[in-house]
């Protein structure tokens, strides 16, 4: 049921990331208009209680137990009311309440799926930043947004781009509403220029340095391999409905085109901006309204010259891996999302060389059975497959090291 007050209820999923932050001062600005009801972190526990401090939300969920113990004895003995919930049971609970009219989805990886979900059945609009929902269960969450009636607003800059720059008929299918391609693009990350051969020397520390965007760790590392836009390519696949071949992928350093549409008359549409994770996040919570996200305007006399060039898939195999697990269908790309989480992770934990996250993930691709995708069952159990056979990858490379 939607909030019949005047504030538009809100849970951010993943409150203390970077996008919940960022979502968090744009709501700051509009207090008007927006009301937080539920903030959620895994265990954070020092960062969510600030935020509860300065929002009041009803709210709190941490997913460690531990953690949660902290806030809720932070809350008493600041006399403050907001009700802590503790596990991953209570972020199904918190998207599904009444309360709540939009929910942003920001929780990093595969965590974020079943939440997510649990936000499309209560009808909720959802704000997706979590693109991996869409890239383990891409039929399965489209089919359960229609079937409740929910509303989904890309979140990630390229996707809210091309979703400002399609017609509003897109969903009859990309051919029938004039499109010819889909331009998305990336920065490169921080080696898009750096020699091959020394890739593998790359440390997490400079893997993490995006020369752009402020970003989490994971989604950094997932820029520097261009994996994070190979999800992209996958999650655009299921938010635009068309395939893969309508995808091409363009490398612009400067970031300040975010993506394009170019239509079958000739016509690209571009939309630009500074590299702020604020105008997504104001676009898709005011839509179809437009509204402040304080965001510098851009001076197109300062950027002067705008640069592009094709992304060589020999420097980026991940990229090339997201195409091919699109084209395999079924579990592939679930299976795909885990044996990168596994890589990354161990890569920024030193068990892991920098170019050995892209042999995990390929030898993970050719060791797990790939089946149709047909229930969140076999998809969950997919992801856990993939994640069990990537550790052992790990382990053997890590004593070759």
């Amino acid at each position: 049921m939607p909030n019949q007050t005047s504030h538009q209820g809100i849970c951010v999923l993943g409150s203390t990331g970077t996008i919940g932050v960022n979502t968090l001062d744009v709501i700051k600005r509009h207090a008007d208009k927006y009301k937080v009801i539920a903030l959620t972190a895994n265990h954070a526990d020092e960062k969510l209680f600030q935020q509860c401090v300065e929002f009041n939300p009803v709210f709190a969920v941490l997913v460690n137990a531990d953690a949660a113990q902290k806030l809720s004895t932070k809350l008493k003995n600041s006399n403050l009311d907001t009700q802590v919930l503790c596990g991953v049971d209570a972020l199904e609970k918190v998207v599904a309440l009444d309360e709540v009219d939009q929910v942003m989805a920001a929780i990093v990886g595969a965590a974020g799926l079943l939440p997510t979900l649990a936000a499309a059945r209560a009808g909720k609009r959802i704000l997706l930043a979590n693109k991996e929902a869409l890239v383990m269960s891409g039929d399965l969450f489209i089919k359960e947004v229609e079937k409740y009636n929910a509303e989904l607003l890309p979140i990630d800059s390229e996707h809210n781009a091309i979703f400002q720059c399609m017609p509003s008929h897109y969903k009859s299918g990309l051919e029938n509403a004039g499109v010819n391609k889909i331009l998305l693009t990336a920065s490169g990350g921080p080696f898009r220029s750096r020699s091959i051969d020394s890739l593998r020397a790359v440390t997490p520390e400079e893997a993490v340095a995006h020369p752009n965007w402020v970003m989490g760790k994971k989604i950094s590392v997932d820029s520097a391999t261009m994996m994070n836009k190979g999800l992209e390519v996958i999650e655009a696949c299921w938010l635009f409905n068309t395939q893969p071949s309508m995808i091409q992928v363009v490398l612009h350093s400067q970031s300040i085109i975010h993506s394009m549409v170019s239509y079958t008359d000739g016509s690209v549409l571009a939309q630009m901006g500074n590299p702020d994770m604020r105008t997504p996040i104001a676009h898709a919570m005011a839509w179809p309204q437009r509204m402040p996200a304080g965001v510098e305007p851009l001076d197109i006399f300062k950027v002067a010259k705008l640069e592009f060039e094709k992304p060589d898939f020999k420097r980026f195999p991940c990229l090339a891996m997201a195409y091919e697990s699109l084209e395999l269908g079924g579990t592939a790309t679930t299976i795909l999302n885990a044996a990168n989480e596994i890589a990354v992770d161990a890569f920024l934990n030193k068990q892991l060389s920098f170019t050995n996250i892209a042999k995990v993930i390929e030898k993970t691709l050719e060791n797990t059975k790939i089946i149709a995708a047909d229930n969140l069952q076999i998809i969950l159990q997919a992801d856990s497959d993939a994640r069990q056979i990537s550790n052992d990858y790990v382990k053997k490379l890590e004593f070759q090291q």
